[in-house]
């Protein structure tokens, strides 16, 4: 009997999908693949047994520097820790047609380490892969002419960038933390090592994801550093290199990205930190510096880059990257300490949140950049009020997004790096986004993600490979 095709093939399809689907529930589409374990790109504590790291051994001078500039970009977001210059140096509002002025250009190792200025000197933490070293790095901020270096070997595999801090300046001292947790200070002018700590051997620190890019602060000539491990934080004298005290981590709450931010509540001064495990506040100077006076574990987010964001009357925001959202907190007196209370938690496209850089505030409105995962709003810079920082007051609309790159206020301007190195000029509002201008200043720019530094007029900046010196003074161009 002749079999008609018209009966045949509908059978020979079924049976081919039933196959086919058999097959696609059997395989194992990761077998082949190898599991990420702690230690196997050479973070782990099986590195740092075995290879001693001599903080600060080497040291070179190439010159001098006559500068007479006094203005200062100390640290981690300025002065006040707010990302806001007070100069009065008036800046460009517009580029002019070919560009603002380049005073130098400076190539570095693979990373995102935003500088600091101070009186005329550059300081960037660099890594430099031929001698295997972190390297702090001091140039002559209008001419970019090299003064000195001082640098450690230290194993670090390049893993979307190396170093990634910002040093902390004062008069006298320099203090920087490296990718795997050395820290290193020095005497600011002459380069000289003061002492080094390497906190992920001393207290078994488990340094965070992609290296350490929490900045160091020095307060009332103390460097404050968050360690994780066996003590959360702890304050090291910069002139002896002496521990003045360790805060206890009973919780064992880990390091994270995020900075450390002094923050004045009613007149009682504490650091506020946005740990992996929770957010805290640390006793920042009498008897009981360094206690605790405040944690929530609310916050649990296993990566967190951007800082605490506080507020005069109490409100503190956190946000993190890859989806986790924001939380408000409120901190309050009560009786002879403190409580916290969670006032709001969202994910990322119901309000304002972040993945790296920490937002502005601007006559009381919070201002920065949504993470790709808010929705339609995706990579708009918005404004809200912390009255409720799910109410979006304007966006940048959606033709104007950018990435994960920084943003600062200057002269009552906005500066926004793209990731590509694109600087924006916008004029900073509580009722709508106002561009000014916009200009590709860096030409091969990618992961343009360091924080800007600015002083005298000039801006420092950089993407990945390259950082660059921009005379922004108006009365130059």
């Amino acid at each position: 009997m002749k079999v008609k095709p018209q009966i045949v093939i509908p059978y020979f399809l079924a049976l081919l999908g039933l196959v086919s689907i058999a097959w696609w529930v059997m395989k194992d589409p990761v077998r082949d693949l190898q599991p990420s374990i702690p230690g196997m790109d050479n973070r782990g504590k099986g590195v740092a047994e075995t290879f001693v790291v001599n903080i600060g051994e080497s040291f070179e001078r190439f010159g001098s520097s006559n500068s007479d500039l006094k203005e200062t970009w100390p640290r981690f977001r300025g002065e006040y820790f707010d990302n806001i210059s007070r100069s009065p140096i008036a800046l460009i509002d517009k580029f002019p047609e070919n560009g603002p002025i380049v005073k130098w250009t400076l190539s570095l190792g693979e990373g995102h380490a935003g500088a600091a200025i101070y009186n005329g000197l550059v300081y960037v933490l660099d890594y430099d892969e031929e001698l295997r070293s972190d390297l702090l790095r001091c140039h002559d901020l209008v001419s970019g002419k090299e003064i000195w270096r001082r640098w450690y070997k230290v194993p670090v595999k390049r893993n979307h960038g190396m170093s990634r801090t910002v040093p902390a300046v004062t008069e006298d001292y320099i203090v920087t933390l490296g990718p795997r947790g050395q820290v290193m200070c020095v005497d600011r002018e002459s380069g000289d090592l003061r002492w080094g700590l390497d906190i992920e051997k001393k207290y078994t620190s488990e340094v965070p994801f992609w290296y350490t890019g929490q900045c160091p602060l020095v307060d009332d000539n103390k460097a404050i550093i968050a360690t994780g491990g066996e003590k959360l934080m702890v304050a090291v004298d910069c002139a002896s290199g002496e521990v003045v005290w360790e805060t206890p981590n009973e919780m064992q709450w880990g390091m994270s990205h995020s900075s450390i931010m002094p923050f004045t509540f009613n007149g009682r001064k504490m650091y506020v930190y946005s740990a992996i495990g929770g957010v805290i506040g640390v006793a920042a100077d009498g008897p009981d510096a360094g206690q605790i006076l405040w944690s929530s574990d609310a916050w649990r987010k296993n990566v967190v880059a951007p800082s605490a964001l506080c507020f005069p009357d109490g409100k503190i925001f956190l946000t993190a990257g890859y989806g986790a959202g924001s939380m408000v907190f409120q901190v309050q007196e009560s009786g002879n300490g403190y409580q916290v209370e969670m006032l709001q938690e969202y994910l990322p496209r119901e309000g304002l949140a972040c993945e790296q850089q920490t937002p502005v505030v601007f006559n009381g409105y919070a201002i920065g950049i949504l993470p790709k995962d808010a929705g339609p709003m995706r990579n708009q810079m918005v404004c809200v009020h912390p009255d409720d920082f799910t109410k979006i007051v304007w966006s940048s609309g959606q033709t104007v997004r950018f990435g994960l790159g920084p943003y600062m206020i200057a002269d009552n301007k906005m500066f926004i790096l793209s990731d590509d190195g694109t600087l924006t000029i916008a004029r900073p509002s509580t009722t709508e986004y106002i561009q000014l201008d916009s200009y590709k200043v860096i030409a091969d720019g990618a992961d343009a993600w360091a924080p800007i530094a600015v002083a005298d007029g000039y801006m420092v900046l950089r993407d990945s490979r390259t950082m660059i010196c921009l005379d922004m003074a108006l009365d130059r161009n």
